[in-house]
C-alpha cells in the first residue's frame, strides 16, 4: 500500500484498541461518513495493511497459566532446514508466535501451556524429537507487566 493517510491512521489507531466497533461507530469516532469509512477498511482490508481481526483472549481463563520464551538453535541453518522447524512449529496450537532472529540462537518462540507438564510435554513433542535441534533455552514468565498487540499507524 502507498503511504497512509491521517484517515487511515486514525481508523487503525481505533480498530486496534476495539475492533468490535460497527461501521457506524467507527466513523463517527474517526470523523468520517460510514461509506468513506467502509470504503477506506475495506481498502486497508485488501492491501494487507489489516490482516485480521481476532479476540484476544485471558489465558488464564482457559487453563493456559504458564508463558514460556523459548530460544531454539539448529544444527544446520540452511532454509529448507528452518522452513522444516517452522512448519512443525507452525502445526503446534500452544506455540503462539515464532521469530527467526539473529544474532544468537535461530528462533525465539512465545508459548503459552497450562502447567510445567505441559511445557516438558511439548518440548519433547516438538524439541527433542527434532533431530536437528541442537540447542533450547527456556525461559519462564513469573510476571507479565506489559502486553500490546496496538501498532502505532
Amino acid at each position: 500500500m502507498d503511504t497512509l493517510d491521517e484517515l487511515d491512521r486514525r481508523i487503525l489507531d481505533v480498530l486496534q484498541m476495539d475492533a468490535s466497533h460497527t461501521n457506524a461507530e467507527l466513523a463517527e469516532l474517526v470523523h468520517v461518513s460510514p461509506p468513506t469509512c467502509l470504503r477506506r477498511v475495506k481498502h486497508l482490508t485488501e492491501t494487507g495493511v489489516i490482516q485480521r481481526q481476532v479476540a484476544l483472549v485471558a489465558p488464564e481463563k482457559l487453563g493456559a497459566r504458564l508463558t514460556a520464551i523459548v530460544e531454539i538453535t539448529l544444527d544446520v541453518q540452511a532454509a529448507e532446514r528452518m522452513d522444516e522447524f517452522e512448519k512443525v512449529v507452525a502445526a503446534e496450537p500452544a506455540i503462539l508466535q515464532c521469530y527467526r532472529v539473529s544474532p544468537g540462537p535461530d528462533f525465539v518462540l512465545v508459548v503459552q501451556v497450562a502447567d510445567m507438564p505441559a511445557y516438558h510435554a511439548l518440548a519433547h513433542r516438538v524439541f527433542a524429537a527434532q533431530k536437528n535441534v541442537r540447542n533450547v533455552k527456556a525461559y519462564f514468565s513469573t510476571f507479565r507487566s506489559k502486553f500490546e498487540t496496538r501498532i502505532a499507524p
